[in-house]
């Protein structure tokens, strides 16, 4: 199928590898794993929110904007890459960050500070009470200064930055015909629900024939159930010129993995940990903390109890999070 994009910056390093993993495969049984190398797609060892911020900055700078506020946690993949990027294109970046101003400059807070992004500090309650609020506060402390912001939300995740990971199906199409295999199953951790929307609608425009699925990381299923077909339907609301004419939202079958939530976002229990320690030093793949590694376990805790039985080769999108890492340290050794 014929896929027709609305404009795009080019800034991902793309196409990422597939690479199999054979060892930690044999040992557990079961399904081949092969891992979709989004965490090696640049910005700083970006992940996967450049894949959404190709078309999302697109449209800022389209629109005329000069500048980009967005928001997440003090270590926020997405903030810093969308700090890194604006760099880059010459915008300013304002953060909104969840957290205390007295976190130490540490993995992402330290690449935010070193591209001199704006940053205000909010706690997760005032933020969760406030939110929009606050997005429209800096709106309108821009516009005074004669500029022009667009507000990005978290993750980029909305009906634009969908696009990101539907590019991505079109790639894995191809990765599949080289390593001439069809997993059935697409597997990625889900934090703001944009990668799991637009792999979901991504694996139905390009005929993938795989059941993609998030394992979420914060929240529950049905928050997320919730949030994928909002931004499915936003999608499609948007963009209903560039989509097939038979194509529907309706069609398309969201899963949700819960249950590896553990004591809450970017809070890791020490079996999330030990698979992180062990995957490293089997294979040489590098999970995070927060996203990756919850995910991957879960992955793994799934395949031991079968569910992925009925497919010779599953894949995970590998979404990045190197530098959370150095910001859980301690829990490592």
């Amino acid at each position: 199928m014929t896929v027709t994009y609305p404009p795009r910056i080019s800034l991902a390093q793309t196409p990422t590898p597939l690479q199999l993993l054979e060892r930690l495969s044999a040992e557990i049984g079961g399904p081949r794993i092969w891992v979709k190398r989004d965490d090696m797609t640049g910005s700083a060892v970006s992940g996967n929110k450049i894949r959404k911020l190709e078309f999302t900055l697109a449209k800022a700078l389209a629109d005329g904007c000069d500048t980009i506020i967005t928001c997440g946690g003090v270590q926020s993949n997405h903030c810093r890459t969308t700090a890194i990027l604006c760099a880059q294109l010459g915008l300013q970046c304002h953060l909104i960050l969840r957290g205390a101003d007295n976190e130490p400059v540490d993995g992402n807070l330290l690449l935010d500070r070193l591209v001199n992004a704006q940053i205000s500090y909010y706690s997760n309650a005032e933020y969760q009470r406030r939110g929009d609020e606050i997005y429209q506060h800096w709106i309108e402390h821009y516009a005074a200064q004669g500029r022009k912001a667009m507000a990005v939300p978290v993750g980029a995740s909305d009906g634009i930055g969908l696009w990101g990971y539907i590019a991505c199906c079109e790639e894995l199409k191809t990765d599949f015909a080289n390593a001439n295999i069809q997993p059935k199953h697409i597997i990625s951790a889900t934090g703001s629900g944009g990668t799991q929307g637009g792999l979901t609608a991504g694996s139905a425009l390009f005929n993938l024939g795989a059941q993609v699925h998030g394992i979420n990381v914060c929240d529950d299923e049905q928050y997320f159930l919730n949030k994928v077909h909002q931004d499915l339907l936003q999608w499609q609301q948007w963009y209903a010129g560039l989509l097939p004419a038979d194509f529907s939202i309706e069609q398309l079958a969201v899963s949700v993995i819960d249950g590896y939530v553990g004591r809450g976002y970017a809070q890791a229990s020490a079996e999330v940990f030990a698979t992180i320690k062990h995957v490293a030093q089997l294979e040489g793949l590098i999970l995070d903390p927060v996203y990756t590694g919850k995910a991957f376990d879960g992955m793994i805790d799934q395949i031991r109890q079968g569910r992925f039985a009925d497919s010779e080769d599953i894949v995970f999108v590998h979404t990045g999070g190197i530098l959370g890492l150095f910001a859980q340290r301690e829990q490592l050794f």
